[in-house]
């Protein structure tokens, strides 16, 4: 397969380049006709010239495989007729080489033309080797986590016979109750963005694609995160300018960074579902942002629009799901068995079917399948390695948040007498987290806490008590777990949800530690011995009320494969904890929404005035709020600098910029890192604006009593913000902005900057 440069990468699927700000309304359109032509274009032309009409709308179809099923099984007859017939563009869930050549033979070597197919699979955090869920490499405060995740995802996964991969989500939400809060990057749409063009360049490689490489997919196109009530797949009813404030610039920042692919979304935004919407679809991805990728359905999602009461048939939803920009439908048949019919009648085009195909068949050419089509089977890499194990082990201890430590509880002496190690996931291997391939974690599973525990502290004598079950409200273990606790010179009690729990269909109304695992912990509180509780998790909980009884808390999310070790790393103190939360914590889900970045009211929350936007029984704060995260060591910061306290609006359209400056100690005693965090504020705009914006972060790394200065430059992309105009107006205005530098949303070390 020829290796393409970034920029021929960018112009074969139409996608521009880079930029530090958003592009003016339409500016990013490419041609009256489609993308601007690319090195392929003039094959992809001569290839649908040859195409019948039932070949072109084949190419429009994704239809769905079995992990364990082969071609020739007698259960996968749909798809290898289709694919022998040239009915079929791609498959989604195909495993192995082995399976995906003999798939791929049939429709190279017998279909009339021979149009190679897309293999599709959801390699989300991981293919052999788990990484940490998405949630937690957020956490990190460090994109490079989730690049290298993409890039060793990738490089499994391609060798495997996998060209795309429906990743990353970067759908931004504000509420842990629902269960794919797991596979996303949390409640900011400025942390969300970096991750999403780090992953995309993982999962793509810098220098285009090639056999390691796959092809990514941003999704879900929009606003999906916004679901009433946290349950899946619900209705979101949002404005123009939330929509383009906080759900899109993650999709735009995707698109610079090369993202191949759009999946378009489950839910309805303000009426209209995500699969016939024009306005996101076409207006603004296709056309304002000249995208000349694939817009993929998500499963079943064109047929779906007949429930949601858009559409009367299945040619009706073939038909407004095409229109709204829809390229491949996934899973459900609704364009393949009505489009021909509906081309008779003329209520779809060829133009538009023109137009999908050829998006398509861009693809399949620059991924390389027309020169190359088939995997080296004996090249197929068949598990971790130890490189990709240590680098799924540093993935999760960089992930991993410090939320409590009274008294310097953690970390634990490697010469302690005794240690118990109590809860449910102590000796559990249900850490790999939500969207795992299958055959990864039934080969792979994840290194146990408990196993990892004793390796690290070998002279330490370590007792294991499960306690109670991960679910159910039996509490007959809990007497065993306190005799340990009782034994023990200090106890670490790990709890948690199980994987199962958070993901997709994994919504929870109470979103507190699921059966009797708070029993347990205040049970181990009564002792009145020392000890530390982990978390192993999938999303934001409410904490009860042992959390005021607990030293020390580490927040380890669902660490993947290398999970057991990476705790204990952090445990023991090989690994000082960095990490911040992505998303707030809230206190009850009474609260919730509970967000750092919300808009201001007329009456602001007043401690000492009940008539302002608050409750009776509790503060509107959370229990943690986003940016938070403690170390080993501390860190001192000095007074912020601004390089000017006064720029013209004039200027800032024109490319200036602001700096600001920080410096920052260790003033411990320990090397550690700390995420210095930048936050802003306008005062006032013709849009009310949130009270804080993360507008820019760094993680330094430094030893005892170093020093470094972090500055942070501020551009009209920081100060600006989208209207309501539909049409996509970003307006940089005039007025006074407050600048909040520290290390989690609470800063307030506090500049001024005046914009004139």
């Amino acid at each position: 397969m020829p290796e393409l440069g970034r920029r021929t990468l960018l112009s074969a699927i139409g996608v521009g380049a880079a930029t530090g700000a958003p592009a003016p309304a339409r500016a990013a359109a490419r041609t009256a006709d489609g993308p601007r032509p690319g090195p392929d274009e003039a094959r992809v032309r001569a290839l649908l010239a040859r195409m019948t009409p039932a070949e072109k709308l084949g190419q429009l179809q994704q239809l769905p495989w079995a992990f364990d099923l082969n071609p020739g099984s007698g259960s996968t007859r749909a798809v290898e007729d289709a694919a022998r017939s040239g009915r079929l563009g791609s498959v989604l869930g195909v495993l192995g080489a082995r399976a995906a050549n003999a798939l791929q033979r049939l429709a190279v070597e017998e279909s009339r033309l021979g149009i190679p197919l897309l293999f599709g699979l959801d390699v989300i955090h991981g293919f052999w080797t788990t990484f940490p869920i998405p949630l937690a490499q957020a956490a990190a405060f460090d994109p490079e986590v989730a690049r290298t995740d993409a890039e060793v995802s990738a490089r499994e996964a391609r060798s495997n016979g996998v060209h795309w991969t429906f990743a990353p989500m970067m759908d931004v939400t504000r509420e842990p109750r629902w269960g794919r809060v797991a596979e996303g990057n949390g409640e900011d749409p400025f942390l969300t963005a970096r991750y999403a063009a780090a992953k995309v360049t993982g999962y793509q490689g810098p220098g285009g694609p090639s056999r390691t490489t796959l092809a990514a997919c941003a999704k879900h196109l929009v606003a999906y995160g916004g679901a009433e009530g946290g349950r899946d797949y619900n209705t979101v009813d949002v404005s123009e300018s939330r929509l383009r404030n906080l759900y899109l610039p993650p999709f735009k920042a995707a698109l610079d960074a090369g993202a191949a692919t759009v999946m378009a979304s489950f839910n309805t935004v303000s009426g209209v579902p995500g699969h016939a919407n024009r306005h996101t679809l076409t207006d603004i991805l296709k056309k304002e942002w000249g995208f000349g990728g694939v817009v993929v359905s998500d499963w079943s999602g064109v047929r779906e629009l007949i429930p949601h009461g858009f559409a009367e048939d299945g040619a009706d939803a073939a038909r407004l799901a095409l229109d709204a920009g829809v390229d491949v439908e996934m899973t459900s048949t609704d364009l393949g068995t009505h489009g021909r019919r509906l081309l008779r009648e003329g209520r779809i085009s060829r133009r538009r079917i023109d137009d999908a195909v050829s998006r398509v068949l861009r693809l399949k050419y620059t991924l390389g399948l027309f020169d190359d089509p088939y995997a080296d089977e004996g090249a197929a890499l068949t598990g971790p390695s130890a490189h990709t194990r240590r680098a799924a082990r540093t993935a999760a201890a960089r992930s991993m948040v410090l939320l409590k430590n009274d008294g310097g509880v953690l970390p634990l002496s490697r010469s302690l007498g005794s240690l118990a190690l109590v809860g449910p996931f102590a000796d559990s291997a249900d850490l790999l987290g939500t969207w795992a391939v299958p055959a990864a974690a039934e080969r792979f599973p994840a290194s146990k806490i408990l196993d990892a525990v004793r390796r690290a502290a070998p002279g330490t004598k370590v007792t294991y008590a499960r306690g109670v079950a991960p679910e159910g409200g039996d509490p007959a273990g809990i007497a065993a777990a306190v005799a340990a606790a009782r034994a023990a010179d200090l106890t670490v009690v790990v709890v948690g949800e199980p994987a199962a729990l958070s993901g997709e269909a994994a919504a929870r109304a109470d979103i507190g530690l699921p059966g009797a695992q708070e029993e347990l912990i205040s049970a181990i509180a009564a002792t009145g011995r020392p000890f530390a509780v982990v978390l192993v998790n999938g999303r934001p909980l409410t904490l009860g009320p042992w959390l005021e009884r607990a030293p020390a808390v580490l927040e380890a999310w669902h660490p993947g494969i290398e999970g057991g070790p990476a705790v204990a790393d952090v445990l023991f103190g090989a690994v000082n904890p960095g990490g911040k939360l992505p998303m707030s914590f809230p206190r009850t889900v009474g609260q919730l929404p509970v967000h750092y970045n919300h808009e201001s009211t007329g009456r602001p929350y007043a401690a000492d005035n009940p008539f302002t936007s608050t409750y009776l029984d509790l503060p509107p704060t959370p229990r943690f709020p986003f940016g938070h995260g403690l170390s080993y060591t501390t860190f001192a910061l000095g007074a912020p600098r601004l390089s000017r306290t006064r720029v013209s609006a004039r200027a800032l359209r024109r490319g200036d910029t602001v700096e600001v400056s920080v410096s920052v100690r260790n003033s411990g005693s320990r090397p550690g890192d700390e995420v210095v965090q930048l936050y802003v504020r306008d005062v006032a705009a013709s849009v009310v604006r949130p009270v804080r914006a993360l507008r820019g972060f760094r993680r330094v790394t430094l030893d005892a009593g170093a020093a470094t200065t972090v500055r942070f430059p501020l551009a009209a992309a920081d100060l600006g913000f989208w209207t309501n105009d539909p049409a996509g107006t970003f307006r940089v205005e005039e007025g006074t902005f407050k600048l909040y530098v520290g290390t989690s949303s609470t800063a307030d070390a506090e500049l001024t900057l005046d914009v004139t």
